[in-house]
């Protein structure tokens, strides 16, 4: 009879804690579902002011509180989001953001693509691309996408000519097959491409680098007309892909509230489908 007894408040015991337990998870489970406040991080330029003009105020109204970070380069938005410092990032293309997390072993992922301000030939020594030199120096982007970003938009404008049967978006500098005027291809930090033109006879400079400098895009003697490849996209962490915050930034994005934003502000910019 002892014996039954025991066994009986044995069992009770566990049944207590194993409720207890559930009802933690059921509540982490809620509290994960109910995240009303985001870090968002962006780069400097017109990548950081889409998401302070256009998406916060969107999510906000959806009663969430927003923290905006600003970044000036393209290693640290997705370190600091893979680290779990962001909710989201918002700054880079798919090739980027495959490649990167791909050598970097990260597990984040694309969630919704957005506008991106085009890839722009600038120079304060030549009016435009037909009156290059030879020997002109042309300062470009240095992390591998863009790099090759840089010198398909040379070679639509008949600069160079890339060897036949690569990949557009893994070309290189042991990809040119014709340099006629025998230009001197200098990679540099995005960020630091707008501080180049003073010293070099033209510039390829990354879209939200050249505004965020003070350039226009109107300014630019050439801007590429950017695949849908090379839109912007927003990057998460793939366990957060379907988190109910993640599928309202997402319809954010897409939202009518914000296609005006972008219509109004941002002119000239590559754009998704949804957003055109």
């Amino acid at each position: 009879m002892k014996k039954t007894l025991l066994l009986r408040r044995t069992l009770l015991a566990f049944s207590v804690a194993a409720l207890s337990l559930g009802g933690l998870a059921l509540d982490a489970q809620a509290q994960a579902g109910a995240k009303k406040e985001l870090v968002i991080g962006g780069t400097a330029g017109s990548n950081i002011d889409q998401l302070k003009l256009g998406i916060v105020p969107i999510l906000e109204k959806k009663g969430y509180k927003v923290k905006l970070v600003e970044f000036n380069d393209y290693v640290q938005p997705n370190l600091a989001l893979a680290q779990g410092s962001l909710d989201a990032n918002f700054f880079q293309h798919t090739v980027y953001l495959k490649k990167f997390s791909t050598d970097q072993k990260l597990d984040i992922v694309e969630l919704v693509q957005g506008p991106i301000a085009p890839l722009g030939v600038y120079s304060t020594r030549r009016k435009s691309l037909a009156e290059a030199k030879d020997g002109d120096r042309v300062t470009l982007p240095n992390d591998p996408s863009n790099l090759a970003r840089a010198l398909v938009l040379l070679e639509q404008n008949k600069l160079i000519a890339l060897k036949s049967g690569i990949d557009p978006i893994r070309a290189s500098e042991k990809d040119i097959a014709e340099n006629p005027h025998k230009l001197k291809f200098i990679p540099l930090e995005a960020a630091q491409l707008p501080r180049s033109l003073g010293d070099t006879e033209y510039a390829i400079v990354n879209g939200n680098f050249a505004i965020s400098s003070g350039l226009k895009l109107t300014d630019a003697v050439a801007l590429e007309k950017t695949p849908e490849h090379y839109l912007n996209v927003v990057a998460v962490k793939r366990a957060d892909k379907d988190a109910p915050w993640a599928k309202d930034l997402s319809e954010a994005y897409r939202s009518k509230d914000y296609k005006a934003v972008v219509d109004a502000k941002f002119q000239g910019y590559a754009k998704p489908s949804f957003l055109q």
